[in-house]
């Protein structure tokens, strides 16, 4: 009888030996991580004879469980899942390993009359097999990730190089950077004058209204770190006493990472997620890192074709001013020369003398009118003006865009030189007032502004040709 029973007990075990074939082959089969956990409990419980599996995940970073996977439990029996035991409990339970580190804990109930020492055997080949699929699965999983971050890097690569501005380009990488780490905001903060850092681009899902302009102190343990060219990884950005902003009660994990080219550092790109969502991986943090030393090396070239496209443009006006000046203003002046010579020597009618004064006049307000273009070509296109002719020249150049058209701005004198700064602002302020004056009303089409210094000090005088004319004048 002991006989037949025992041939009985292994006719069973080679009966189920197809059946662990069956299942190492198939945890096998699928490269999708997911889909391989899943089925590793399906089939481990099928195997065995259980009613009820579960894999429980572990973060080989932090005690607590990242994933669960379950068969035969409902949705209350699942969210009382704890830590999950190797054995015991009434269970059979093994661990899964990758390589030497532990993956998960693979946990079975629930099967009548009891498990055996042949189930722990099957379940621990099972376990074996399963963690070389689950390491292959893992690669294939990083490699796919990797490969999204080095296409997302190329993109802003590719966008910030084709012309966008510097706004364009900062929010191109924040945004970007959000999608690829889902996260729940990309955000981008710059250096300070006092030393510290404010957010100036964001890309959430939400209004970044309340994001942008947030600062971080100088002098904080996080701002230290960053301008050391060091990454800062947290935990959870409401509880972490590193973090200081207001706005970080409304995330949990985050990345914040230096922007670095050739040693100086160009801002900061911060990376956090909603409170309660999955830490961010270390194969995470390798990829974003990388990212974010491929975007600042972006920046600076963009910048530097920007510098390039200015200097091209600034060099073209320089051009430009020179030709006006060494021909136009040169032919001009020889021409007023030569009438008021015609009209001394000619003696003619009153009315000629009067029509050759009248041309004479308006080539030197021609010439004076060129010269002004020229002083503004050759201020650089981005920089504010600093001489008081610039600042006048700024005043013209914006009321001409509210009124359709640039008034016509004469000097005379060394207006750049003898006018105070006291007596600037006041004259200045007086431009401002009449040009906005003659904004509000209708009919005007020509506006004729004239500034000049003597022995009196500055003067201003504008006129328009509204019905009827007005004139300006000050002091």
């Amino acid at each position: 009888m002991v006989i037949m029973a025992e041939d009985e007990e292994a006719e069973r075990e080679r009966a189920r030996l197809p059946m662990l074939l069956e299942a190492v082959l198939g945890v096998g089969t699928d490269l999708e991580l997911r889909a391989t956990l899943q089925h590793l409990v399906d089939s481990a419980t099928e195997l065995v004879g259980a009613r009820r599996g579960a894999l429980g995940i572990v973060d080989p970073e932090r005690p607590r469980l990242t994933g669960l996977f379950t068969t035969g439990m409902t949705e209350e029996e699942r969210a009382r899942v704890g830590p999950l035991p190797e054995d015991g409990d009434g269970g059979l339970g093994v661990p899964v390993r990758v390589h030497t580190q532990i993956f998960g804990n693979l946990h079975l109930t629930g099967k009548p009359g009891g498990f055996t020492e042949e189930d722990l055997a099957l379940l621990r080949v099972l376990a074996a097999q399963a963690g070389i699929a689950i390491g292959n699965a893992r690669l294939y999983e990083t490699a796919r990730r990797r490969e999204r971050w080095i296409e997302g890097a190329a993109a802003v690569t590719t966008a910030l190089l084709t012309g966008e501005s510097a706004e364009d380009a900062l929010m191109t990488v924040a945004e970007q950077a959000r999608i690829l780490a889902d996260a729940a905001a990309g955000v981008i903060l710059q250096p300070t004058a006092e030393g510290g850092m404010e957010i100036v681009t964001a890309s959430t899902t939400e209004d970044p209204g309340e994001l942008v302009g947030t600062t971080i102190r100088p002098g904080s343990a996080v701002l230290v770190q960053l301008l050391g060219g060091e990454p800062v990884f947290i935990e959870d950005s409401a509880t972490d006493p590193q973090m200081t902003t207001p706005v970080r009660s409304r995330f949990g994990p985050s990345m914040m990472l230096p922007l670095r080219s050739g040693g100086r550092l160009i801002g900061t790109l911060a990376l956090p997620r909603r409170r309660g969502a999955d830490p961010y991986s270390a194969v995470d943090r390798l990829l974003a890192s990388q990212f974010a030393s491929q975007a600042a090396l972006a920046l600076v070239l963009a910048d530097a074709r920007h510098d390039r496209e200015r200097l091209a443009v600034f060099e073209d006006r320089d051009r430009i001013a020179r030709d006006l000046h060494d021909l136009v203003v040169q032919r001009l002046f020889a021409t007023e020369m030569m009438l008021e010579s015609t009209r001394r020597r000619a003696g003619g009618t009153s009315e000629e003398d009067e029509l050759l004064g009248r041309a004479v006049d308006e080539l030197d307000s021609t010439i004076q009118e060129v010269r002004t273009t020229i002083f503004a070509l050759q201020q650089p296109p981005a920089d504010a003006p600093t001489t008081f002719r610039g600042r006048v020249l700024r005043e013209t150049g914006g009321a001409g865009v509210l009124l359709g058209f640039q008034p016509s701005v004469r000097f005379t004198g060394p207006v750049d030189t003898l006018v105070e700064e006291p007596e600037a602002r006041k004259l200045l302020a007086a431009l401002r007032g009449a040009l906005a004056a003659a904004h509000r009303r209708s009919g005007i089409g020509r506006i004729q502004v004239d500034v000049g210094v003597g022995d009196e000090g500055a003067w201003l005088r504008v006129e328009d040709d509204g019905t009827p004319p007005t004139t300006v004048a000050w002091p």
